[in-house]
């Protein structure tokens, strides 16, 4: 799914998707948003708030939170595709 694509379906600018991937904009992320994540590629909020909470504890640099953000939306992005071709 392209960046464009995702923040039209979270109803939010690619400007601001692209702030939240990056980190920039990581704070600001409302329940809603966080909600509507999941909707779009069907997981529960609650393992978004988990990865979340893991990625946040310790002493983690930010470019390893940021890595590590990354490879959950190609995750995400997996599961959306292979939902479209479930039966």
């Amino acid at each position: 799914m392209r960046q464009q694509d995702l923040a039209v379906r979270l109803g939010i600018s690619n400007t601001y998707l692209s702030e939240i991937e990056s980190g920039v904009k990581a704070h600001a992320i409302t329940v809603d948003l966080l909600t509507r994540y999941a909707e779009v590629f069907d997981v529960p909020v609650s393992s978004i708030m988990l990865f979340s909470e893991q990625i946040d504890s310790g002493k983690r640099s930010e470019k390893l939170r940021v890595a590590l953000a990354a490879k959950l939306l190609k995750v995400l992005d997996w599961i959306d595709e292979h939902a479209e071709h479930a039966p």
